[in-house]
């Protein structure tokens, strides 16, 4: 008899865990996806077309915070609980693996080398140790070196199928009416708009075989643009991972991230220009220790501001990117960093204004203070994020988000853009590196 699985995950590796090892595996019946980390993402249905032939009604989607694990597995008659997402703790994995042994179930872990699809085009990835560490900002400075060689990359972006997953089994956006036509959340709008503003093809969804195929057609070469501290879905040839010294020691116990510092081409530790001298060097001694080979760079994070008459000796409110700042326990982000920057009189408090799930954000996750997080998964969290924005009494409002939030919400205070890229400051750069590769595959 097939032993009946509960797949845990955040709507991203648990589905292309079940896609590349579960869907045609005689050996497991996958009973339901238990939807955790991100709010209002479960109450939904992984569709038949998706889940094949041996489950022709779908699979269902639970949400952890309405239904536990212990309570979902005795419903279900469930044995083994397969653990799928990440940007967790070895604590947290090992606390995973306590609530499914309460809970009477096995617990077991899918070795994410084991899903990598093989690409027919080069794929360079940018993945890190934590969520919050720059992956963006190096995605972008690499999308740059690849235009600028002649070349036509095309981004892959780690999933965020947070809607209909019937309409998301592989998205191609080419242009920011894309993303409105198909309804984007915040979340989503931060990594694309930038990759599309540089004129570059953007491509996520459920069913990665298909993404890739896909990907293939529109590009010379792949970006395997990366989420939270996941690895890559595609095998890379050039494995690029980002280390964050304002969390010194995150090297050493994030899953999976450090696997991605053990895997790594090039490690990259950005920040430099915000975090203690000593914090910087503890993070190389690390990353040494897990990966003795590849080249260390140390980058800068430089951030802008578009109108920065706004900021100077001004109240302003603080909006961040959500994952990051909530379960990245980042605390803070560019927006912040640009605020003290740019000469802020004050960084307005919203807690004391918070409504809806932006509120129980905060008392989730206690280590957020000055910061607004952008959470808005579901049209009811988009309205506590406006409401929120509305009540807090300040002069401006200063976006850390990548994304044009005055798209999708209205903002009834000025706002100022923040920006921030990626400066190399050592030899070889990633200039260097990218050429090299691009040489030995005959790109050049």
């Amino acid at each position: 008899m097939p032993r009946r699985a509960i797949v845990v995950g955040a709507a991203g590796r648990d589905f292309h865990v079940f896609n590349t090892r579960l869907r045609d595996n005689p050996d497991y019946e996958v009973v339901a996806f238990l939807a955790t980390q991100l709010p209002g993402i479960g109450g939904r249905i992984y569709p038949p077309e998706l889940a094949g032939p041996r489950y022709p009604s779908g699979i269902p989607i639970y949400d952890r915070a309405e239904k536990p694990l212990a309570e979902l597995a005795e419903e279900l008659k469930a044995d083994v609980a397969i653990l799928a997402y990440s940007d967790l703790t070895y604590e947290d994995v090992l606390n995973e693996a306590y609530e499914a042994f309460r809970a009477g179930l096995d617990f077991e872990l899918i070795n994410p080398l084991s899903t990598m699809l093989e690409a027919r085009k080069p794929v360079i990835s940018i993945c890190a140790v934590r969520t919050g560490a720059g992956k963006s900002s190096v995605a972008r400075r690499v999308a740059r070196i690849l235009l600028e060689k002649g070349l036509r990359p095309v981004d892959v972006r780690h999933p965020m199928p947070y809607g209909d997953l019937s309409s998301q089994v592989c998205q191609v956006f080419r242009s920011i009416e894309d993303v409105d036509a198909q309804e984007c959340t915040i979340e989503e709008r931060e990594e694309y708009e930038p990759m599309l503003e540089l004129g570059i093809t953007v491509l996520a969804g459920v069913d990665y075989e298909r993404v890739l195929r896909e990907a293939e057609r529109e590009g010379d070469i792949i970006i395997w643009d990366g989420g939270n501290n996941d690895l890559p879905f595609f095998k890379p040839d050039l494995h690029i991972v980002v280390a964050d010294p304002l969390r010194p020691g995150a090297e050493l116990t994030a899953y999976p991230g450090v696997l991605n510092a053990m895997m790594a081409d090039v490690l990259i530790v950005n920040k430099v220009n915000m975090a203690e001298r000593e914090a910087v060097e503890v993070v190389k001694r690390n990353l040494r220790m897990l990966n003795p080979r590849a080249p260390i760079i140390e980058a800068a994070s430089v951030v802008k501001v578009d109108r920065p008459e706004l900021v100077k000796g001004k109240r302003v409110l603080v909006v961040e990117d959500g994952p990051s700042v909530t379960h990245g326990d980042l605390g803070y982000g560019a927006g912040y960093a640009a605020a003290r920057e740019f000469g802020a009189a004050e960084v307005v408090d919203p807690r004391p204004y918070a409504v809806g799930v932006i509120k129980e954000a905060y008392e989730k996750y206690e280590h957020m203070k000055e910061v607004l997080p952008t959470i808005g998964y579901r049209p009811s969290q988009l309205k506590a994020l406006e409401e929120t924005i509305r009540a807090t009494p300040c002069d401006a409002v200063l976006l850390g988000t990548l994304c044009d939030l005055t798209r999708i919400i209205r903002i009834d205070k000025p706002v100022a853009r923040v920006r921030y890229e990626i400066e190399e400051l050592t030899k070889p750069d990633l200039a260097d590196i990218i050429g090299r590769f691009l040489s030995e595959r005959g790109l050049a």
